[in-house]
Formats: C-alpha cells, sequence, structure tokens
C-alpha cells in the first residue's frame, strides 16, 4: 500500500498583493474611453461658459476619476500628478495637450531649466485619450474660440497632491502644490 502525504494545513498560498489588483495605464485607458461614450453622463455635465466644470467619478479598482467640461479657450497651466499614473479621453470638442518628454526631480527644486527637444504636442479630438505614467508634466487646453470640449480622466493612486509650474521660454518653475482638499 502506498501512502501519499497530506497537504500541510501551514502550506502557502498564494495572496494576490493591492499592488498587483492596481489598475494599470492600459486599464485606466480602457475605463476611460468606454465612460466617454456614455452620452447620457457626458450630456449631464453642466458647463459654464465662465470656467472648468468637473464631477467625480468612481474609477476602476480603487481610482479617482473625473469628468471635465472645457470652456472655450480654458486650460490647466503645467502641472503633474505626483506619482500617481493616470489617462483621459476627450468625449466632444478637442484638447491639446503640452507635456514634456523630460523626468523631473520629484523634490526640492523650485525653478529648473529644460533642454532643447523636450517639448512634445499632442491633439486629442473626441474619440481620441492616451495614458502616462508616473513622472508625466504637461497641460491641457481648449483652445476652441466657441466650442465646450468634455474629457474623462483616471489615476492610480487617488492623487495625493497636483504640483503647478509657470513657464517662461525653457524655465520651469515650481509655483503651488496643491492636495486634494483643494478641489475637491
Amino acid at each position: 500500500m502506498s501512502v501519499s502525504p497530506s497537504p500541510s494545513p501551514f502550506t502557502s498560498v498564494p495572496v494576490t498583493s493591492p499592488a498587483a489588483q492596481a489598475p494599470t495605464q492600459a486599464d485606466l485607458l480602457d475605463f476611460v474611453r468606454r465612460t466617454a461614450s456614455d452620452a447620457e453622463l457626458i450630456a449631464s455635465l453642466p458647463l459654464d461658459p465662465e470656467g472648468r466644470t468637473w464631477v467625480r467619478l468612481e474609477g476602476p479598482r480603487g481610482s479617482e476619476a473625473w469628468l471635465i467640461g472645457w470652456p472655450p479657450g480654458s486650460g490647466t497651466g503645467w502641472h503633474d500628478h505626483a506619482g500617481s499614473v493616470g489617462a483621459f479621453f476627450t468625449a466632444s470638442g478637442e484638447l491639446r495637450e503640452n507635456s514634456l518628454a523630460a523626468r523631473l526631480p520629484t523634490d526640492g527644486w523650485k525653478t529648473l531649466e529644460l533642454t532643447d527637444g523636450v517639448d512634445r504636442e499632442r491633439r486629442l479630438p473626441a474619440g481620441q485619450g492616451r495614458s502616462f505614467g508616473r513622472h508625466h508634466v504637461h497641460e491641457v487646453l481648449n483652445e476652441s474660440p466657441d466650442r465646450h470640449a468634455v474629457s474623462v480622466h483616471a489615476y492610480h493612486p487617488p492623487l495625493p497632491r497636483i504640483r503647478r509650474y509657470s513657464r517662461t521660454g525653457q524655465v520651469l518653475r515650481l509655483e503651488q502644490v496643491e492636495r486634494p482638499r483643494d478641489w475637491q
């Protein structure tokens, strides 16, 4: 007679870590794309001719998401997302994104001289979007003189802060650090 050992009651079972469950950039892009196609949701956003409007949404697996209305001529100014990955998708109108193809130091600086060739521009008409990594610095603009734009944005982890910058030529200057309580 042959006896097989029984499994020990103390055998470790693989546990999925919270980091493994975090949405990827692709997951966030898929979420904002699907959400931007919800015509009823997009139409429900109140649009203000003077300033951006926004509604917080439930993002996938603990991410932070926003539906944002952009009046003609509005923009975010230069900013980053403090280490969060993200994605955004234009539901209506057209947005322009200017970004930097350079990784900035995380802390401890106020003024930085950018090298030539770091500027990138992307136009995102309705039906287009993009995802970005943890060190993304950009500004988003609605350059239309007469038409609102609406977009969906998602970030993971939820934004711990946003650093805002001013830019003159190749000089980027840290101007302000915002915390979630500043925009909720």
